[in-house]
């Protein structure tokens, strides 16, 4: 006789979880792919069939032909269209403005009856029993019905009121976007004409270096100068080329990234116009507190936070009148006709009149109104705090702007004082009364001055574009109503 395993032994306790897990359900996955990966630090392969069809190559945007005619000698202006042109910010931005406007009038519509039609035919067959014959009859049955709500004591008015303020709050979003997209090519225009000029004066320092070398290896050969001073020239000539170098792949950087700017690839075949580098600087005029004042007025982003504080009230009005009563009517009338049967159509009508009172459903009512009114204090706070924000990015601007203008100023006065500087050193050397050092030193200081002029004009249109934008005054071709007066004639100074 066979023995029988007791009901605790081991062994069978040891079957019954193998056969447990053996039924267990798998976890589930994509079919043809594990659900998850096998481990923690490795990657999950997906199937071969989840991955998305690769569509058809878009066709590349095509510059207009006006702006093709010169694309060798863009302006800020032909940057700034293009950018608004082909930008998804912008696109997206419309986009929302134009759902928000269809909402609001969809929300509109509360004021309106609702009205259906419906036709029904229905074929019937009655039994044959009790000795009655079986009956077949066909009946239309056209009717209408309607609901329409007479009084609800604010809650369709906050309806209607939090969607127009939400198409408020779109549309001004869709102008803060495009000074957004204008300030940003703005940006990229000035940093990439600014390295184009760096790079220009760079050349115009390897050149001198080159010369420099040229006259040390001269003098050396005449016996009027040492190893040292050629030493010295070369190692000045491979600084100058490996800093020309840099400033070539920074100009391609700079070109990429404005082309993107513009809503194109980075390999675009362009060029802009340098002469917005030699643009003559003025001085703002405008005191620091009328342009807060108009930004305050004019800041699109300002206004649609403004515009989503009052959308967060009308909720708390719409939040509100859930605990009140309402009053609907509600009616419906029809024809009926039974086919193959004497007569014509007989219609029928009711109309009935409602009072709906809330009386209680687990407090959500409460809970409702104090998330709307919770919401709409935070909206407040939103508000405020962003014009907390625009009055010290004004501020800011402000004087960065006038910093800037002053730095414009002392950046020609250092390069007059360095180009006199290099020129006596340079007299000096050739004359055998001065070292090769002096020269070097005074040449290199020529450099940086070239360089602090070009960044310090950079600097100040790149100010006043930024000024402009954070006073809301930025137009579409990236100009702005700044007041400006030429240089030395503002009496305001920075504190």
């Amino acid at each position: 006789m066979p023995r029988a395993f007791p009901l605790r032994s081991p062994v069978l306790s040891g079957l019954v979880l193998v056969l447990a897990a053996g039924c267990a359900p798998s976890l589930p996955g994509p079919s043809g792919a594990r659900p998850v990966a096998v481990r923690p630090d490795t990657l999950w392969v997906p199937p071969p069939d989840s991955r998305p069809e690769r569509k058809a190559e878009v066709a590349p945007r095509a510059l207009p032909a006006d702006i093709a005619a010169r694309r060798t000698a863009l302006t800020l202006e032909d940057v700034v269209g293009l950018a608004l042109e082909g930008s998804p910010d912008v696109r997206a931005a419309w986009a929302t403005a134009r759902a928000q406007a269809a909402a609001y009038g969809a929300a509109r519509g509360a004021w309106f009856p609702a009205i259906q039609g419906s036709a029904t035919a229905t074929r019937l067959k009655t039994a044959a029993i009790l000795g009655r014959n079986a009956v077949t009859q066909t009946v239309y049955q056209p009717s209408a019905s309607f609901t329409y709500l007479l009084l609800d004591l604010g809650g369709r008015s906050g309806e209607v009121r939090a969607a127009r303020e939400g198409l408020v709050a779109a549309n001004w979003t869709h102008n803060s976007t495009l000074q957004n997209v204008v300030a940003t090519a703005a940006a990229a225009y000035f940093d990439y004409t600014a390295a184009k000029a760096l790079l220009s004066a760079q050349r115009t320092t390897v050149a001198q270096a080159d010369t420099n070398l040229a006259s040390a290896e001269e003098r050396r050969r005449v016996g009027v100068a040492t190893i040292s001073d050629v030493l010295q020239a070369r190692t000045a000539l491979a600084q100058a080329r490996l800093d020309l170098q840099a400033l070539e792949g920074n100009l391609l950087t700079t070109r990429g990234a404005l082309a993107v700017a513009t809503g194109f690839p980075a390999t675009l075949e362009y060029d802009v116009d340098t002469m917005a580098v030699e643009r003559d600087v003025t001085v703002l005029s405008d005191s620091v507190d009328r342009l807060i004042t108009e930004a305050v007025a004019e800041r699109p982003d300002l206004a649609a936070v403004q515009a989503e504080y009052q959308q967060a009230r009308a909720r708390v009005q719409v939040a509100r009148a859930q605990r009140l009563p309402s009053i609907t009517a509600n009616g419906s009338a029809g024809y009926t006709k039974v086919g193959g049967q004497p007569g014509g159509w007989a219609n029928s009508y009711t109309v009935t009149l409602g009072v709906q009172i809330p009386l209680f459903n687990g407090f959500t009512w409460e809970y409702n109104q104090r998330q709307a009114e919770a919401e709409a204090e935070a909206a407040r706070a939103r508000a405020e705090g962003l014009g907390q924000q625009v009055v010290f990015q004004v501020f800011r601007s402000y004087y960065d702007l006038r910093t800037a203008t002053a730095r414009v100023g002392s950046a020609e006065e250092l390069l007059a004082s360095a180009r006199e500087s290099a020129e006596s050193a340079r007299a000096r050397y050739q004359a055998g009364v001065g070292s090769l050092l002096e020269l070097l030193t005074a040449e290199s200081a020529l450099a940086g001055a070239r360089a602090q002029r070009i960044q310090s004009r950079l600097g100040w249109q790149a100010a006043l574009v930024q000024l402009a934008r954070d006073a809301g005054l930025l137009d579409l071709q990236g100009q702005s109503p700044l007041r400006l007066v030429p240089a030395g004639t503002s009496n305001d100074s920075l504190p």
